[in-house]
């Protein structure tokens, strides 16, 4: 099928060649996706990411080799654009906390009905951050505070305008649609949130939602 002009390319990055070649076929029948390239391993991931043009990357968490995690913190520590959403089998909280820390924009099960990854990759090509729904359970005990007083004195650092942007970080915004919503610039943004994390103690965006969530902030 042919893609659109504005399709969103995907790099693939999998130690299983048979499902790379699964949602590689996947993507060609969708005209707004687009296959940027494709890597068996964390190493060779890391030696075509730079060339392929690609907006997301769909990675695996166990690889041989460089795991998952350490290939995420590899591309945040390169400074590439890229959005990386996690496609593993597991939904330990451990793996889920450790993927949120690197700076994951998602973390999604293999077992996902194909129509539904399709979807779920959509919207964190466009910028939001997309969680399996069955993994809220892990996500609370993963992220969970000691208790709301301590959560009080998180919050109690935060500037107002700190406060209202956490609110948009809990509905799953990327700093692009934060900053059309209240007007600001996105750079300006990118600096508030970099010290709400800060702040909170937090190092993922997906971190901070998924807490603000849970203390209200997505209402």
């Amino acid at each position: 099928m042919q893609t659109t002009a504005d399709a969103k390319r995907i790099f693939l990055v999998d130690d299983h060649p048979l499902l790379r070649r699964g949602l590689g076929q996947l993507l060609e029948t969708e005209p707004d996706l687009e296959l940027a390239g494709e890597a068996g391993s964390g190493e060779q991931a890391m030696a075509l990411l730079p060339g392929s043009g690609a907006d997301l990357v769909l990675l695996d968490l166990n690889m041989r080799g460089m795991g998952g995690v350490r290939t995420l913190e590899a591309i945040r520590a390169s400074g590439m654009k890229l959005r990386v959403v996690v496609l593993t089998v597991s939904n330990a909280a451990e793996d889920v906390h450790a993927a949120l820390q690197a700076g994951a924009d998602g973390y999604l099960l293999k077992d996902m009905e194909p129509e539904a990854l399709v979807a779920e990759l959509r919207r964190a090509a466009g910028g939001e951050l997309v969680i399996s729904p069955e993994l809220a359970s892990v996500l609370a005990q993963a992220l969970t505070r000691p208790n709301h007083s301590a959560a009080d004195e998180l919050l109690a650092e935060l500037t107002s305008r700190e406060s209202e942007i956490l609110r948009h970080i809990a509905k799953g915004q990327s700093n692009k649609m934060i900053a059309r919503d209240l007007g600001l610039m996105e750079g300006t943004v990118k600096v508030h949130v970099k010290s709400i994390l800060k702040k909170l103690r937090m190092h993922s965006r997906v971190e901070a939602a998924v807490w603000a969530v849970q203390h209200g902030f997505g209402k």
